[in-house]
């Protein structure tokens, strides 16, 4: 399985592919990619934007991945295909996205507890789910890409989030695009 994330600075970016061993959380593989971007920043279009990066990283690993997982949306976008959806299409492999926000669809309060959720409804279709990946703590918004059931998504949300919210594979992306960004 392998985490996706894209930091910038301006117009210069930093894509990190993240692979993680399921039953550890532990880190296997990484691969970066860098570079100038030549879409801006376009809500709704993020993928036009990350996703020359993000084929770069991962072109760089020695293995493909069986499964993708973005820091975006899949379906719980306006146009109900986002990041994730965009990237399982193009390679042909199942991607689902985790996001830190809502983007579209609303949901009713969660329980507390490690594992609890709620649908995401926009406009009377179920596009994602709020899941509570940490007990006492925000939850994080999940949505299939391609290739995968949200319930899949969802289980897998609370099985990647060892220790904190954001689940291993797309924080341990976020750490390292940053940190390259940085070193840049």
């Amino acid at each position: 399985m392998v985490g996706l994330d894209v930091t910038y600075a301006d117009a210069f970016g930093v894509a990190a592919a993240v692979v993680i061993d399921v039953a550890t959380l532990s880190v296997v593989e990484v691969a970066t990619a860098s570079g100038p971007v030549s879409f801006p920043y376009v809500p709704g279009l993020l993928a036009f934007r990350e996703l020359p990066l993000l084929q770069d990283a991962l072109a760089r690993l020695s293995v493909f991945p069986r499964l993708l997982v973005c820091d975006g949306y899949g379906v719980a976008h306006p146009r109900r295909f986002g990041l994730a959806s965009h990237l399982g299409v193009l390679l042909d492999v199942p991607s689902f996205g985790i996001a830190k926000t809502p983007y579209v669809g609303a949901f009713s309060d969660i329980a507390n507890a490690r594992g609890s959720w709620a649908d995401m409804v926009d406009d009377g279709e179920v596009v994602g789910r709020a899941v509570r990946t940490q007990t006492g703590v925000k939850p994080v918004f999940v949505s299939a890409g391609h290739r995968i059931a949200l319930p899949d998504c969802t289980s897998l949300a609370v099985r990647l989030s060892g220790r904190y919210r954001i689940p291993e594979p797309t924080r341990q992306a976020d750490i390292l695009s940053r940190r390259v960004l940085a070193e840049s």
